[in-house]
């Protein structure tokens, strides 16, 4: 029996060029609105709102407020690690699949993927809240310790909405439906956007009231793609979890890709924790540095997210190709989405660039701010330099992910974060006065470097994979 396509499996097993287009433009659209969220976030809480919703002052708001934001970000970031690289290991897994064909296994795959990232978001929830009062002190956290803990505890609290959100939206893209994960991803950040005036000005929370909206908005998103899979029943999976068992080969396909993936995910973390460490012991720049670097990267965030976009449609469409054996369409596929990318990102980074007075401008309104607006804008101006060549390296990770290779895009993530980035920092650090001006020009260099090695080992791969095929 042939099982009936969607549209989005047509796309999937059609022109790889339109598909890396059909599949991106969505997730572009949403991860703008969700980086958008992002940068409210921060805006409410750097103080912005105090005029708008109220004439008195809020407590934790501005430039602690920022910083309580920046020791938390790290953690945040490691629950959206772990759930996207197992996204991206079930995601790679269901496409290739797709293209063999196998419905089944498939429909095993997305089961699989649902019940080892639940069983996982336990685990790591549980953890982090029994540590949480500990962590930022280690950290070396200043005025900003009290606020990093409240705000923290909310956000660990709903790890596991984290953890659902980036599953669901992943199988819906492994099976080409990029447009319900665009619908879902949008709707949070929305929902996001309008409750966090409300929770820090009007119920005068401040950065705690914005661990509520978001733990919120991201419940109510939830519920939505809860609705989708498993009850309208409209997707080409299918979810059936009676006498559901583990099979070996299905986990080790998953973790194969899932696992060097979220390790990769996690890598960025922790180096944004070691960078931390670096700004407030060896820079000596304190809670003012970690403001800066936790604003500034989501500067870079809203830059880079169109190739992070392309990346989601790379690793489908490379996936469906490489199931099909259509090598021609993997590399075809991962060099329209490197030219596109390139050219979108020096259009980025040459406006962000003259722009960045202003953008610094918007982030310093709140209490003491003052003190960190030459620091970030010359943030903002030097991480400028990385953007197109981000382009090679992103898509490259992608294409290594699809094809079921995800321990290559981590050897050149790790090369990228965790070996470039740390040992330039320390070394930048010793070279620069102001010592901090020497992270941001490592981070800069670790960036261009990785990219450098990640396409040409993409290239290289891609190569070897046409000849093997051949014979």
């Amino acid at each position: 029996m042939v099982e009936p396509e969607t549209n989005g499996v047509k796309t999937l097993l059609g022109d790889p060029k339109k598909a890396i287009l059909t599949l991106a433009i969505p997730m572009i659209i949403a991860m703008s609105v969700q980086t958008i969220y992002n940068f409210v976030d921060a805006l409410w809480v750097s103080g912005f709102g105090i005029n708008l919703f109220t004439s008195a002052s809020v407590p934790e708001t501005g430039k602690d407020a920022l910083a309580a934001i920046g020791y938390v970000l790290p953690f945040f970031l490691m629950a959206i690690s772990i759930s996207v690289g197992i996204g991206i290991g079930g995601g790679s897994a269901i496409s290739r699949r797709i293209g063999a064909k196998d419905k089944k296994g498939a429909d095993n795959v997305a089961i699989h993927t649902i019940v080892i990232t639940t069983l996982i978001a336990i685990i790591y929830t549980i953890s982090l809240l029994i540590f949480s009062d500990r962590l930022f002190i280690l950290m070396g956290a200043g005025n900003a310790a009290g606020m990093a803990i409240s705000y923290g505890k909310i956000i660990f609290a709903g790890s596991i909405v984290i953890f659902f959100i980036n599953i669901a939206t992943a199988i819906l893209r492994g099976e080409g439906d990029v447009k319900r994960a665009m619908y879902a991803i949008i709707l949070g950040s929305i929902i996001n956007i309008i409750l966090d005036p409300i929770f820090i000005y009007t119920f005068g929370l401040g950065v705690t009231g914005a661990a509520y909206a978001t733990v919120l908005s991201m419940a109510l998103t939830s519920l939505i793609l809860i609705y989708w899979l498993f009850f309208r029943k409209d997707t080409y999976v299918s979810f059936k979890f009676l006498n559901f068992k583990f099979k070996k080969d299905i986990i080790k396909d998953i973790f194969r890709v899932g696992l060097p993936a979220s390790v990769q995910q996690l890598s960025m973390a922790i180096t944004m924790i070691i960078i931390n460490v670096i700004i407030v012991k060896i820079a000596n720049a304190g809670d003012n540095g970690i403001a800066v670097y936790s604003t500034g990267w989501r500067v870079v965030m809203i830059a880079i997210l169109p190739l992070l976009g392309m990346a989601t449609a790379v690793i489908s469409v490379t996936g469906a190709a490489f199931g099909a054996k259509a090598i021609k369409k993997i590399n075809t596929a991962f060099m329209y989405a490197i030219k596109i990318g390139l050219l979108i990102e020096i259009v980025i980074a040459a406006i962000i660039f003259m722009l960045a007075p202003q953008i610094t401008a918007i982030f310093t309104t709140g209490e003491g701010a003052s003190e960190i607006v030459a620091d970030l804008e010359m943030f903002i101006k030097i991480t400028c330099l990385f953007y197109p060549g981000a382009a090679f390296g992103i898509a490259s990770s992608a294409m290594f992910q699809g094809t079921g290779k995800g321990t290559y895009s981590l050897i050149a993530t790790l090369l990228r974060t965790i070996v470039f980035s740390v040992i330039l920092a320390l070394i930048f650090v010793q070279m620069f006065n102001p010592a901090i001006l020497g992270i941001w020009w490592a981070l800069v260099v670790a960036n261009l470097l990785g990219s450098i090695i990640s396409f040409s080992w993409g290239k290289l791969y891609i190569k070897k994979l046409a000849a093997k095929i051949s014979n």
